[in-house]
């Protein structure tokens, strides 16, 4: 404990290196100009932070904060106001201060800033804002080439935007790979969308000429502000962090899943001005503790213990192209009523734009559990939530795939059966299925590869010329599979089999296939 609290000492004095005092207002932009002006009004009372410490308005809407020579400061858009945006839909929440900019690197980053102005003022606007709202969820867009932007642009941005009556979007995390350059026309595509956005940064948005992870994000910075930051919308608080630590402490290569104690300490910042009734989501790229091997332990307790006066939390989660859900509570030793959900979002690059094209032409690309390429829906009413899964290019209510054999021998033993790959599954969900108007009876969720995935990679490989897009990566254990015996002793002929999934919500969805029954000579 005494080395990571020198550590946090020597991160934060690093930081506040020719410390300084930022002061500035947030105020009422009545005319929406973006100036503050004589008879615009501060607000009190609204969260305003450098990174690390956070710091309330005062009945004025004055604030300061220390700064060093290497800060972005930032408010935290209190609910019923919203922020103005930029060209590309982001909002315009920051002030950059790096008075000689970042330090060199292969990708640039943010140039010099020089010094801090007498004012650093942020305009909000008086909002209606809705406690009842959706918002788009979007797993890995991860474009290694513009062909691959037009694939984004063509098989998911083309799709949701005109989707009504949603209220902003995040993406979490790889944004673009390791090409940030890509940066650019991944703004330019999220733009199309018409609404605004947050973005989460990625192991594959990083500097990885950066020498240590506190410079890591510099190019990201230059492009979408802050990586660590928060913003609330009716009753929900929601907060964004940058879970990616990069050189890996313990190995010095490579990356893996944490939190400095600068971020923890803003965390814990934040929280202290933030309701207990408040529904708390957290958006982070590598999970939490769905893949619990991908995040450094002591860090994941310490996000824990700050969390534990929040009884609702939501943590969404990206990176491992495939999807599932996880919950954590007393069995994993937490003193909570309510387990912390966590959600590994499916992604909207599927499984890297690989695979068969589709007729628009558009790499089929699912995901190495059977789970189709698509993107996600938070649904809030007051601080309880519900979330859907979308799939590209498909019916809404395409939420189960069937796999099961085409034809069985009549009355004899058959080794194969039917599986229910339910794409928003979880180990709490009812699955049952039934054959023609027979009885319901529950199916066995199982941790193995969907079959039908599976079946996909094995004849890609007996392919005998090679095809214009990548192989699908090999398959991978779905946590959302369930499987029954297939009946064998009914009549002779074609007999239907339905499958219903119960989810985390209550709702239930149906999806149907065919089987054939044959004498077996």
């Amino acid at each position: 404990m005494k080395l990571k609290l020198f550590i946090l000492l020597l991160v934060i004095s690093s930081n506040l290196i020719g410390q300084n005092l930022v002061k500035g207002y947030v105020y009422e932009d009545q005319n929406q100009n973006g100036k503050k002006e004589r008879q615009e009004k501060g607000v009190p009372n609204v969260a305003v932070s450098n990174g690390v410490n956070v710091t309330l308005t005062d009945a004025s809407g004055a604030y300061e904060l220390p700064v060093g020579n290497d800060n972005i400061i930032f408010v935290i858009k209190p609910s019923g106001y919203k922020i103005a945006l930029d060209e590309f839909n982001l909002p315009k929440s920051y002030y950059i201060h790096k008075p000689a900019g970042s330090p060199s690197s292969f990708y640039k980053g943010v140039s010099p800033t020089g010094d801090l102005p007498k004012s650093v003022d942020f305009a909000i606007i008086k909002y209606d804002e809705p406690e009842n709202f959706t918002s788009f969820i979007f797993g890995d867009s991860q474009t290694y080439t513009n062909q691959e932007i037009d694939y984004f642009i063509r098989g998911i941005v083309d799709e949701v935007k005109d989707i009504p009556n949603i209220s902003f979007g995040i993406t979490m995390g790889d944004l673009v790979g390791d090409n940030l350059t890509l940066h650019a026309p991944y703004k330019d595509a999220i733009k199309q969308i018409g609404l605004p956005w947050y973005n989460v940064l990625g192991n594959h948005d990083m500097n990885y000429d950066a020498k240590s992870d506190f410079q890591s994000d510099e190019s990201f910075e230059a492009s979408f502000g802050p990586n660590n930051y928060a913003f609330n919308y009716g009753k929900v608080h929601f907060i964004v962090l940058d879970d990616v630590l990069y050189p890996n402490p313990f190995s010095g290569k490579g990356y893996t899943g944490g939190l400095r104690d600068d971020q923890l300490e803003f965390v814990k910042n934040d929280l202290a001005h933030v309701s207990p009734d408040q529904l708390i989501v957290i958006s982070m790229h590598i999970p939490l503790f769905t893949f619990k091997e991908a995040f450094r332990e002591d860090d994941r307790n310490q996000l824990y213990y700050l969390l534990s006066k929040f009884p609702d939390v939501l943590v969404f989660s990206a990176h491992t192209h495939v999807q599932c859900h996880g919950f954590a509570g007393k069995e994993e030793g937490l003193n909570r009523e309510k387990p912390i959900h966590e959600y590994n979002v499916g992604t909207t690059c599927g499984d890297w734009y690989s695979g068969i094209l589709d007729d628009k032409g558009l790499p089929v690309s699912t995901m190495r559990d059977g789970t189709p390429k698509g993107y996600a829906f938070l649904n809030i009413k007051g601080n309880k939530y519900t979330l859907d899964y979308k799939v590209a290019g498909k019916p809404a209510d395409y939420q189960i795939s069937i796999y099961n054999p085409k034809v069985v021998p009549s009355k004899k033993g058959v080794s194969s059966g039917i599986y229910a790959n339910f794409f928003m599954g979880s180990e709490n969900d009812l699955v049952e299925c039934r054959v023609d108007d027979g009885e319901w009876r529950k199916m066995k969720r199982v941790e193995d590869y969907d079959p039908a995935y599976y079946r996909y990679v094995q004849d890609w490989d007996f392919i005998e010329e090679l095809r214009p897009v990548r192989r699908p990566s090999n398959p991978e254990k779905s946590r959302h599979l369930w499987r029954a015996n297939i009946p064998t002793n009914l009549s002779v002929g074609e007999h239907q089999i339905e499958v219903r999934g119960t989810d985390l919500f209550g709702r239930v969805y149906t999806a149907k296939s065919k089987y054939k029954i044959q004498e077996f000579n």
